[in-house]
């Protein structure tokens, strides 16, 4: 799957939300469908979300913040995306892990 072509995809058609407050917050509120997070995202921040909200399903991207934050047409570097709605893409369809 190309996931810069499934992230513009969701972009467009979804709604996607960017950076890690967000991600926690929208745990929290159990809006979460899916996690995708950068290749250099922290490890403590995934291990302390991953124990908080079990439910949610993680994606770890091969891709670092700098080149997520391309992939997704943004300006900075984004280092978690949270799925609300995946709109037309396959974003949900992107497999568990973590490693």
């Amino acid at each position: 799957m190309d996931l810069s072509r499934q992230l513009k995809n969701a972009i467009a058609t979804g709604n996607l939300l960017f950076g890690q407050r967000q991600a926690k917050d929208a745990c929290a509120s159990g809006a979460a469908k899916m996690i995708i997070l950068a290749a250099n995202c922290p490890e403590d921040y995934t291990t302390a979300l991953r124990a908080a909200h079990p439910e949610v399903t993680m994606h770890r991207a091969r891709m670092v913040n700098r080149e997520l934050g391309i992939a997704c047409g943004k300006p900075f570097s984004v280092s978690t995306i949270t799925v609300l709605d995946a709109g037309d893409s396959d974003l949900m369809a992107l497999d568990t892990n973590l490693d």
